[in-house]
């Protein structure tokens, strides 16, 4: 069963909160962090991304830039952007996009619970992506970057979590440049704290990785290493499962791997219905998937019989994978070709249009969303997603609320 923990937030003051708050250090490259901290003292990209301190030659994972991290954040504190909450507390943030509600509980989750497979995974992660945490959670003695979990409905929790909405005022309450609002309350009361724990430590059998994976695998190699009592828990915010929205996760590729057009399309008709459509197509169920190839959408159907029933096979981004781009197009490893780019669906249809006729790209698939329940049956399973299966918007902001697991020097 979960078990999760409140913790004392190192966070913004309320005047500070929507400058300090910054996209994921994931989603940006140095350029575009720079960028989007120009002229923002407050940005937590100083921290996150602090290279954008520093040269623009420096190599990111140098410890020139781990430490530039941990002297950012002391500066962040000693002038009183940030402040450390005088008691352990649990917090709810609720992002709105386009109108949509998605409203989760922050707190700290066991590490005991990830290494024991209550916090389930469904991605592989890479070494070089988890070192880099692993140092700069180290240097800086803070976890800054939050996993994202979902967990099956508790009527009782949700219950609680909306009550709280409804009868205090938030801390923080505001939209930001991109036109997402981000509220956050804090749950002070001891004996409501008391209860969630339990509810959680009773009525939630496992929580799943939605995002966040190399965050959650570097933490627990930091507790091998730390010895405070915080670092046996890593920053979470989770999500009951009927709140989440996934989005398409699409592909392009370079090329078509030396056949023609007409070559390629006779060739995918042996797994795939093939016709021709009007415009951009967004697939409307699963197995079915949009193609752009020299200025023109296709829609593919998967023939039953092509793709295996189980809970990975199944999947479509396994379906084109096996099917289509490692059969036709020659891509045996998506981690690592560099023939081939994906693209989240928050960019929209026009982006993959745009990089085929700049004649960056040959072709472009279009995909179905991953289900939530297809999510849990693969981590419940124990088998992992191919890579780049799941875009979840809108993502929680860097800085608002940071787990500290020993005190920055």
């Amino acid at each position: 069963m979960a078990n999760i923990s409140p913790f004392n937030a190192l966070r913004p003051q309320a005047q500070y909160a929507k400058q300090v708050a910054s996209k994921p250090y994931d989603v940006l490259n140095s350029k575009e962090a720079k960028e989007e901290a120009r002229g923002n003292p407050y940005s937590f990209l100083h921290i996150t991304k602090s290279e954008i301190d520093l040269p623009e030659d420096v190599d990111i994972h140098t410890a020139e830039v781990y430490e530039k991290a941990k002297d950012n954040l002391k500066a962040f504190i000693q002038r009183e952007v940030l402040f450390t909450e005088n008691k352990a507390c649990y917090y709810i943030y609720r992002l709105v996009m386009n109108g949509k509600a998605q409203t989760g509980l922050v707190c700290a989750s066991s590490i005991d619970d990830y290494e024991h497979n209550v916090i389930k995974k469904h991605e592989f992660t890479r070494p070089e992506k988890e070192q880099d945490r692993i140092n700069h959670i180290t240097i800086t003695g803070a976890q800054t970057g939050n996993v994202f979990l979902a967990y099956k409905n508790v009527p009782k929790i949700d219950e609680i979590i909306e009550k709280w909405q409804h009868d205090k005022s938030p801390v923080y309450d505001f939209v930001a440049d991109d036109n997402i609002s981000h509220t956050v309350w804090v749950i002070t009361d001891d004996k409501l704290i008391e209860t969630i724990t339990a509810l959680f430590e009773e009525k939630v059998e496992a929580t799943y990785i939605a995002d966040g994976h190399h965050r959650a695998a570097s933490a627990a190699k930091v507790r091998q290493a730390a010895k405070s009592k915080s670092s046996g828990y890593f920053l979470t915010t989770l999500f009951p499962a009927s709140q989440l929205h996934i989005m398409d996760y699409n592909r392009l590729v370079k090329d078509l791997n030396g056949l023609s057009e007409e070559a390629f399309l006779q060739q995918a008709q042996e797994h795939f219905e093939i016709e021709k459509v009007k415009k951009a197509y967004a697939p409307e169920a699963l197995h079915t998937f949009g193609m752009y190839l020299n200025r023109q959408w296709y829609k593919l159907t998967a023939k039953p019989g092509t793709y295996a029933e189980d809970p990975v096979g199944i999947l479509d981004v396994t379906i084109l994978q096996n099917n289509l781009l490692g059969k036709l197009l020659g891509i045996q490893d998506p981690r690592t070709d560099k023939r081939i780019d994906f693209v989240g669906g928050i960019r929209g249809l026009s982006e993959l249009e745009t990089r085929v006729n700049s004649g960056e790209m040959k072709i472009a698939f279009s995909l179905y969303p991953v289900t939530i329940q297809q999510l849990f049956d693969i981590a419940d399973s124990g088998e992992v997603m191919p890579p780049k299966s799941t875009w979840f918007e809108p993502k929680l902001r860097d800085g608002l609320l940071t787990h500290l697991i020993y005190e920055v020097e």
